[in-house]
């Protein structure tokens, strides 16, 4: 039975007992796609810093938990997400040179180097890039599900997109026609800088129930969201409220301070405790060295031009 803790906390929802019933290949690769996105972000973030991206940049460290066990589960999905578009691009499969050339302006890049963090579009892995309007992507995410009755769609957002009209037609359209669309809300309290609490009185969940939509609100555990992800992918449409925290500032290169909580740290814990911690850090130093490798070798053929 899952545990009602405090909304903003790395323990809210939490169901006892919910890693240890994963099979460890599933939690190694899970947490093989957390570390391929963490690392890409962090040297994005120190080629921000030096001025080698032309693009803004909006990172998913801190959150790439929640695309990483999503992707396990929604595999072939249409896959819409908003600017912080990073990890759910790389967890589903996407191309990691893309996506740098992407952010450096290179034509080779997944947008022709002219989209940036925001509109990453991979028609290989079927995602659908946001073009700049908070949400828009949301209503098109739907009218996807509608066209295409075959397949199930995905579609990432922030807490903030909530907020926006359209959202919830689109909404209340999904539930009417019953259409297969998972909505997950990467909800790190901030739009912007401003929490939730100045924003709005409501929760999007109640939103989601009231409509008809089957709807959970839990933390960014990757083994917690796999498995309402698995319970709700019969049930669709479906929404998942991801209490989650992000490493760096809204756009760009910079650090608000330290995190509430760090999913990235918990989750080798974790894998720790169940007897994986060796292999895990086997796959960490793998991907880490893979990422800067990739960066280093793009960034000095750039250099030498």
């Amino acid at each position: 039975m899952a545990t009602t803790i405090s909304p903003r906390s790395p323990d809210h929802g939490m169901i006892p007992g919910v890693a240890e019933q994963c099979p460890a290949d599933v939690s190694l690769e899970m947490f093989r796609r957390m570390c391929r996105s963490r690392y890409f972000d962090e040297q994005a973030f120190l080629a921000s810093k030096a001025g080698h991206l032309k693009s803004l940049i909006y990172l998913s460290a801190g959150q790439e938990s929640v695309a990483a066990a999503i992707s396990t589960v929604m595999k072939g999905s249409w896959i819409f997400t908003q600017h912080r578009g990073h990890a759910p691009y790389l967890t589903f499969g996407g191309n990691a040179t893309k996506l740098m050339d992407e952010l450096i302006g290179l034509p080779s890049g997944c947008c022709g180097g002219m989209g940036g963090s925001p509109c990453i579009h991979d028609p290989d892995i079927r995602m659908i890039g946001h073009e700049g309007l908070i949400a828009e992507h949301v209503p098109i995410a739907v009218g996807a599900a509608l066209a295409d009755p075959g397949s199930t769609v995905v579609c990432f957002f922030g807490d903030g997109a909530v907020e926006e009209d359209y959202f919830f037609g689109a909404l209340g359209f999904a539930a009417t026609h019953k259409l297969k669309i998972l909505f997950v809300c990467e909800d790190n309290d901030l739009s912007v800088l401003t929490p939730t609490t100045d924003r709005r009185s409501w929760q999007i969940q109640d939103v989601a129930r009231s409509v008809g939509i089957r709807a959970v609100d839990i933390t960014d555990d990757p083994w917690l969201v796999r498995h309402h992800a698995k319970e709700l992918a019969g049930e669709l449409p479906a929404f998942i409220n991801c209490r989650t925290c992000r490493c760096y500032w809204h756009v760009g290169a910079g650090k608000d301070g330290p995190p509430e909580w760090d999913r990235f740290a918990l989750v080798k814990q974790k894998l720790d405790e169940l007897g994986l911690g060796g292999e895990a850090g086997k796959l960490e130093t793998q991907m880490k060295e893979e990422i800067e490798l990739l960066w280093k070798s793009r960034l000095q053929t750039l250099s030498a031009t």
